[in-house]
């Protein structure tokens, strides 16, 4: 009979352990897993995007009435319409973005170049568009090709670690680079002479040139090299999410609404119109 009840102990104190342990597991699994972009969006009903404020044509607030428009704005206004759902828009910044990617404080981000860092740790989208390498370059200074540059006497300013540092330290061997830890500074080297040329995205450099045309002035050299404009998105192991997203690019750009969204937007917040962007340029 003692036998009995210590096999029986035995047998239940394995099958408590045994439950313990499942129980373990599953709570480890449902910590490691939370729910997915997807899913949240789809309990919820709202899609939350991050934005800069003051960052035009991209993003804009207005400070009176909270508003926001942009090129960006556009394309998540156009995406929640598709889902249905209400849009939630979560104030930030370009160096925060990522991070609110990550600890899910937002379910995409329009506007991010996927470079190699970014990459490492979210997910991008296809591209929203392509967005022209142009130069503002100093008075009197007027290169047809990328090549031109190519030279020991001329100097490029650049903003340290970003695409445009990627890109000429790609392209040059020759040139002298300047590299700047803001892109104001990099600007200020052109305006002021210490430097030719900066090269910055034809979105951004038209805008700068039209606000202050003392500068610079605008060129957009040949070939076209052009980088482009992408959603991020958290890393999960649905990929769901990332897959409507996909198809609602592709969608979009079947059409010429992303051509639409970005030279309307060039004009109502940056007072571009189409004709001062060279013909060459397409979105």
């Amino acid at each position: 009979m003692k036998l009995k009840n210590r096999r029986n102990f035995t047998i239940n104190i394995a099958a408590m352990v045994g439950a313990t342990c499942l129980t373990g597991n599953v709570m480890a699994q449902a910590k490691a897993e939370p729910m997915s972009t997807w899913d949240r969006i789809n309990s919820t009903k709202t899609l939350r995007i991050g934005a800069v404020a003051g960052a035009p044509p991209n993003y804009q607030k207005n400070p009176g009435t909270g508003e926001w428009s942009g090129i960006m704005i556009d394309f998540a206004k156009d995406l929640a319409g598709k889902l249905k759902v209400r849009l939630e828009i979560v104030e930030t910044t370009w160096g925060n973005s990522v991070l609110d990617l990550q600890t899910n404080k937002i379910d995409i981000f329009f506007g991010l170049n996927p470079t190699p860092q970014r990459k490492e740790v979210i997910e991008f989208s296809d591209p929203l568009y392509q967005n022209a390498y142009s130069l503002i370059a100093k008075k009197n200074f007027n290169p047809k090709t990328w090549d031109e540059l190519n030279k020991p006497e001329v100097t490029i300013a650049v903003d340290v670690g970003s695409s445009y540092d990627n890109l000429v330290t790609a392209l040059y061997d020759k040139a002298k680079i300047l590299r700047f830890e803001k892109s104001n500074d990099a600007t200020l080297a052109v305006q002021t002479g210490r430097a030719d040329v900066q090269p910055l995205v034809v979105t951004v450099s038209a805008g700068m040139i039209k606000k202050n045309p003392s500068i610079g002035h605008l060129i957009v050299p040949e070939p076209i090299k052009a980088t482009t404009t992408n959603a991020g998105m958290r890393k999960e192991q649905s990929k769901v999410w990332q897959e409507y997203v996909g198809k609602w690019i592709a969608e979009l750009r079947k059409t010429d609404a992303v051509n639409t969204m970005v030279l309307s937007n060039l004009d109502k917040l940056m007072g571009i119109k189409r004709d001062e962007i060279p013909v060459i340029v397409k979105f």
